[in-house]
């Protein structure tokens, strides 16, 4: 008996630490099948980059610093910016927009929309060197737009009262516990058509369009991409495929090599874009729409 023992020992005490270490086995194994490279062209040097702008923009910093890291990065040859977004906040938008337009000084630029590319996701495109959107995607609307809740009347209802100490004429303004009174709303109405006059300078300057003309392009209009190739506001209609091989030649690529985002920073980009949502309906600041 002691001479099968010591035959299986070896076996036995494999079998003995899988099941006391399972937990921490497949742990790691789920780390393996995150973090790998699906392949080993992933460890090929890649030559064009494809960055993507989804989701609304309520924060800039992520995709700035992915602009900047290929501006900088020598084997870069062109950058493709994939755009589907409603839009945003202002600020971000405008970052990303001038991070586009610092880039493009470096190396060829073109920008997809590859489902919606609207208000601040198309600010952030306007510098590319070239927009080209999908036969199906929706282009524009152009504008800014600050919105909030009238609580008055169910506050009232529930005997709730206000009670505010204030320096400042303005410094109550856009409280949604009672109606905005006219001299708020004309000071609301300042800042919106003074970022308005921006964004729509912006387009006129980077798309070469008549600034005083800016009615038939920017006014909020929804446009599909056939339409807004016919207002300028883009460059052509195609696909992916089409845009992909446009960078490439704009580039000067024979081979094109792009680059693959990491798994798990897609996973955690999508929920970062769910978390967005959610704040940007609760707490609603100034944005382009």
């Amino acid at each position: 008996m002691e001479f099968l023992k010591k035959i299986f020992s070896p076996i036995t005490a494999t079998m003995n630490y899988i099941q006391n270490h399972f937990k921490a086995m497949l742990f790691v194994l789920i780390l393996v099948l995150v973090f790998a490279p699906a392949s080993e062209k992933e460890f090929v040097k890649y030559n064009l980059e494809k960055i993507n702008l989804s989701g609304p923009i309520m924060d800039a910093g992520e995709v700035v610093q992915q602009i900047n890291k290929a501006a900088n990065n020598k084997a870069v040859k062109g950058v493709l910016l994939i755009v589907d977004s409603p839009g945003g906040a202002v600020s971000p938008s405008v970052e990303i927009a001038y991070a586009v337009k610092r880039l493009k000084e470096k190396k060829p630029v073109i920008a997809y929309a590859k489902g919606t590319m609207a208000s601040g996701s198309y600010y952030a495109s306007i510098w590319a060197d070239k927009i080209i959107a999908n036969p199906g995607s929706m282009i524009g609307s152009i504008g800014v737009i600050m919105q909030g809740a009238d609580l008055s009347g169910i506050m009232q209802k529930l005997g709730i009262k206000t009670q505010v100490v204030k320096a400042g004429l303005y410094k109550q303004i856009g409280t949604p516990d009672r109606p905005w009174k006219k001299y708020e709303v004309a000071e609301l109405n300042k800042v919106i058509q003074g970022t308005y006059d921006m964004f729509t300078k912006d387009v006129a300057d980077a798309r070469h369009l008549d600034f005083k003309k800016r009615d038939t392009y920017a006014n909020a209009h929804i446009f599909t991409a056939s339409q807004a190739k016919k207002v300028g506001l883009i460059d052509s209609v195609g696909v992916e495929y089409d845009a992909k091989n446009a960078l490439a030649k704009l580039s000067g690529v024979v081979y094109p090599v792009w680059n693959k985002e990491d798994r798990f920073d897609k996973l955690l980009k999508k929920l970062t874009a769910s978390t967005a949502v959610i704040l940007n309906t609760y707490f609603p600041d100034l944005v382009l729409k």
